[in-house]
């Protein structure tokens, strides 16, 4: 990186957000609730109203290439829609999402609302809302505290997820305490889910007119950050892809097979693991300051795919499971500081169309390879889709240093 950047202060995480910042926050955390119990229950909703594991699959994978869709089509209207119009109708489709959920129980409904709808298999946000919330979050602080405010909106949702994905055990609950089947009580927590799409809703009504670019601002395309951004979104592919291979439902697929590990120790794992995702979160921002955002993101994710490269190897679930809790305080301290560097790097007027170009892959490329890491795991149990996604992610971080080191966002061309 091009110079050192001042030292950040521990209060800059308690940096004052504007009353839009603080809706959009909100808004993230109710989300990242069920998004948390729905990636956890999703298959088991599938299965359980009768359907077989290969269109199980199939409705999984329609969900990330529908959001991946629906993110390239929030950046083309970007400067034909108001933002808060844009927020408003993702969030009816939230409620649309979970109320087809809740009463269909054929595969092709099924399938048709997880193309078009706002269901999220991985915990972690790939839907609509995000390239919006970007681009409008990016124009709420000084250039100094993006990051800062992208630290604080990634712990939102990683920490309120893990809260959700505890959440998932309520269908349990209600059928041991109510007259209730388990289809029943999975198609309450649907309900639930579009419920919190109305309070999302009532979230971004209240957005008031300063998201909205001015009057007299050029359209929101790219112009002379075209290449850049498509750079950004073609190493970010490999990096989604090879994130297919170790989503939280592969490594607890892997877990199961390899150490006959029970469902309720599972859980409790990945609980952990977001504790600790979350809390890695409010280092992220100070460390940005202190190495640069390139930097921040390869030597964070570099180790922690070291952890998961090693995991496989290990010859007890202790061990095991110590590995993946290393990755898990490293793996996601990159993710504020590539949304503060893309955002950074690109002009204003170019921000929702960069955003929605870098998180299409985040959906789209991911949405193949679990198809070959559950084949991979039905002939060996011993973790080839942790060692492929890892080797990948590595190369991922070796080619993001390689071709952006030099590109320095211009609050850290200090000298």
């Amino acid at each position: 990186m091009s110079g050192r950047v001042r030292v950040a202060s521990p209060r800059l995480l308690l940096l004052q957000t504007t009353p839009d910042a603080r809706l959009i926050l909100i808004a993230r955390g109710v989300r990242a609730f069920g998004d948390g119990f729905v990636s956890v229950l999703l298959p088991l909703h599938l299965t359980t109203v009768g359907l077989p594991a290969g269109q199980v699959g199939l409705i999984t994978t329609a969900t990330l290439l529908g959001s991946a869709m629906l993110t390239l089509l929030a950046g083309a209207l970007a400067d034909r829609w108001k933002r808060h119009d844009l927020l408003v109708r993702a969030s009816l489709l939230m409620i649309f999402t979970g109320v087809g959920f809740a009463v269909a129980d054929d595969f092709w409904p099924l399938l048709a609302v997880a193309f078009v709808g706002t269901m999220n298999p991985t915990a972690g946000d790939v839907s609509v809302f995000l390239p919006t919330e970007q681009s409008l979050l990016s124009v709420t602080v000084a250039p100094e505290h993006r990051t800062a405010l992208f630290a604080r909106y990634t712990l939102i949702g990683v920490l309120v997820a893990a809260v959700g994905a505890l959440a998932a055990g309520i269908p349990d609950l209600l059928t041991s305490i109510l007259p209730m089947s388990l289809s029943r009580a999975l198609d309450a927590m649907f309900v639930l889910y579009a419920a919190l799409g109305v309070v999302t809703l009532a979230i971004n009504h209240r957005l008031s007119e300063d998201v909205e670019p001015p009057a007299d601002a050029p359209p929101s395309r790219l112009g002379s950050s075209r290449r850049a951004v498509y750079q950004m979104a073609a190493v970010f592919s490999l990096d989604a892809f090879a994130g297919g291979f170790t989503m939280n439902a592969i490594i607890a697929f892997w877990l199961f097979l390899r150490f006959d590990l029970a469902t309720s120790t599972a859980g409790l794992i990945f609980f952990w693991a977001g504790l600790l995702s979350a809390g890695s979160q409010l280092v992220a921002p100070m460390l940005a300051q202190r190495i640069g955002l390139i930097n921040t993101m390869v030597f964070t994710h570099l180790p922690a795919n070291v952890f998961l490269l090693l995991t496989p190897f290990m010859p007890n679930v202790e061990l095991a499971v110590a590995c993946l809790l290393g990755r898990f305080a490293l793996a996601q301290m990159d993710i504020p500081a590539r949304t503060s560097y893309v955002m950074a790097v690109v002009t204003p007027p170019e921000r929702p169309a960069a955003a929605s170009i870098t998180n299409v892959p985040r959906s789209l490329a991911p949405a193949v390879s679990p198809t070959f890491a559950g084949k991979l795991l039905g002939m060996t149990t011993f973790g080839w889709p942790l060692v492929i996604g890892a080797s990948l992610k590595i190369v991922y971080d070796l080619l993001l240093l390689a071709m952006f080191r030099h590109r320095s966002p211009p609050e850290e061309q200090h000298r």
